[in-house]
């Protein structure tokens, strides 16, 4: 009898035991670990997914003060997520699915028809109305994950100053790539399921999502739409490989227009073969700018008080530097002339004379504090700096060949940015292409000019502007002039470094004009550059008269009246 009471109390504490190991692993099941277990639970029919705000647009306006067009804007798409492991029917589901997606039923069953937590979005970029047609079916399983794609109405109009938002909705090149931060805002993550698809309104999203700032470019579409038509066909007149042109305000820095050919259609970037297209050719690369670079030196000079207009010396069709002889373009001697006159005929040994008055590091500085060799600041994504050597490597040659822009090599931007100082009186302005920043919260952030230094007296900006004005009038620039105005120019055509070895590339060269106007009072100032032309030889042949076209039309489009 004790034997099975003994029993009966063991039998009695094990089951006690037993039972309340099994209230403590509810216990530790339903309270210590809920929300381990809740989270793994809400894996099986949640996604995490970043909730991005509204990416800023980006807007464009004319100089007749016209409504703002939008350039940059957002489209919104679904995409079409299924879990299969909580799908109950397959079949139905795929019928139900296959007419709205696309898709035969064979297919969407095959991809669905198994036990797998996860496959890829089965359809991309559905639109609003068939999301909601999907939303309604209640299908287990099915989820819709919103998404943002980039969208710009013009197409190819401004593509290297727009650059484009990528597959991972970063900003790249242009504006979309210098002012990345704020235009995409701020963003944060939340998990989606079935009852959270509805239309997300990303401005509204909780957790710290904030939306971009809307961004008004100085670029005129007016302009900027001539300007890309006259590169065209410019480029196809003079079967060149490429060419690019700018058009600024010289008194505040405002870019009234940037092309570049060929260009791109940033809704299809990815359809590009490289990425060189993106590179935007007025601020990615450089050239030897040639003859143009000319007005520089005599800038230093005039500034300097070495030479006046009227200084004259004769001078041959060479001249010697060491071992190195230095020719005339034409190799043509001019004999006795003025500095107008080394201008209008574009003497390269005359300016090597000038250069040899002010001396290499009189030279030097005056050509860095014109911007060279350096960036021009401007707020748009992968400039480069041009190339000028350390001073500590300049040679006698050296000053010489710079004289004429050759050795040195610059970017169009940086170019026009230096011209723009002597048109308006001496001052290096910062070019811009925004000019104003709208943020969510309505606070407006306004571009102002900006000057980085003073580079040459105004008296003696106005002695040069006379000298480019005289190059244009009766010099080899006369291709672009224009009847009733005073025009301030110079043309270039620059050889091309060879890349592979020593010297220049056999019959290739870079033609281009800068210059402004009207030139005592300048509304704008226009650089164009044709690169390798196969059908002319100098850049009065291919690049001035674009210029000449650009300035006929801009001085209707801003109604200024003909002074002569």
């Amino acid at each position: 009898m004790d034997l099975i009471k003994s029993r009966l109390k063991f039998f009695i504490i094990v089951i006690i035991l037993i039972s309340a190991g099994l209230i403590f692993r509810l216990f530790q099941k339903q309270i210590l670990e809920r929300d381990y277990y809740v989270a793994l639970a809400k894996k099986q029919y949640t996604v995490t997914k970043e909730i991005l705000p509204q990416r800023g647009k980006i807007f464009i306006s004319d100089y007749q003060g016209h409504e703002s067009e939008v350039v940059a804007i957002n489209l919104h798409f679904y995409d079409l997520l299924i879990v299969p492991k909580n799908v109950s029917d397959p079949k139905v589901t795929a019928r139900k699915l296959a007419n709205l997606c696309g898709m035969t039923e064979k297919e969407i069953y095959n991809q669905i028809n198994n036990d797998k937590p996860y496959i890829p979005p089965l359809k991309k970029k559905l639109s609003a109305e068939t999301a909601q047609k999907i939303e309604e079916l209640g299908l287990d399983g099915v989820m819709l994950l919103p998404n943002v794609w980039r969208y710009y109405p013009e197409k190819q109009l401004a593509s290297h100053v727009l650059g484009f938002v990528d597959a991972e909705g970063q900003g790249r090149y242009g504006v979309e790539g210098y002012y990345n931060q704020e235009l995409k805002g701020k963003s944060s993550e939340m998990d989606v399921n079935k009852e959270d698809l509805s239309y997300l309104d990303y401005a509204s999203q909780p957790g710290g999502v904030y939306n971009g700032s809307d961004i008004y470019l100085t670029i005129d579409r007016n302009i900027q739409f001539v300007v890309e038509q006259k590169l065209k066909e410019a480029v196809e007149k003079n079967q060149a490989e490429s060419g690019s042109i700018i058009i600024s305000d010289p008194k505040t820095g405002k870019i009234y227009a940037m092309a570049a050919w060929p260009n791109f259609d940033p809704n299809t970037f990815y359809n590009q073969k490289g990425v060189d297209i993106f590179n935007n050719s007025n601020i990615a690369y450089s050239y030897e700018p040639g003859s143009v670079f000319k007005v520089f030196g005599m800038a230093a000079g005039l500034d300097l008080a070495k030479i006046t207009p009227e200084t004259e010396q004769v001078f041959g069709s060479t001249i010697k530097i060491g071992p190195e002889t230095i020719h005339t373009s034409t190799n043509r001697a001019y004999g006795r002339e003025t500095m107008t006159e080394i201008l209008k005929h574009s003497d390269n040994v005359g300016m090597v004379w000038v250069a040899q008055q002010l001396g290499i590091d009189s030279f030097y500085k005056y050509i860095k504090d014109f911007g060279f060799g350096a960036k021009s600041q401007i707020d748009l994504d992968t400039e480069a700096k041009g190339s000028v050597l350390d001073i500590g490597d300049w040679r006698p040659i050296t000053l010489a060949t710079n004289s004429f822009g050759q050795g040195i090599a610059v970017t169009p931007i940086q170019l026009i940015s230096a011209v723009s100082a002597i048109a308006n009186g001496g001052d290096l302005l910062q070019p811009y292409v925004v000019n104003k920043i709208v943020e969510i919260n309505g606070q407006t952030i306004e571009k102002e000019p900006r000057v980085i230094r003073k580079v040459m007296k105004k008296e003696s900006a106005a002695q040069l502007t006379d000298m480019m004005v005289s190059v244009v009038d009766k010099g080899y620039s006369n291709e672009a002039s224009v009847e009733g105005y005073p025009v301030a120019g110079k043309t270039g055509t620059a050889q091309i470094p060879n890349p592979d070895k020593k010297g220049y590339i056999e019959g290739a060269n870079i033609g281009s004009f800068v210059g402004f106007a009207p030139a005592h009072n300048p509304k704008f100032t226009i650089l164009v550059k044709i690169d390798k032309p196969k059908n002319v030889q100098w850049a009065e042949d291919s690049a001035a008269p674009v210029f000449k076209q650009m300035t006929e039309w801009l001085v209707n489009y801003f109604q200024i009246p003909k002074e002569r």
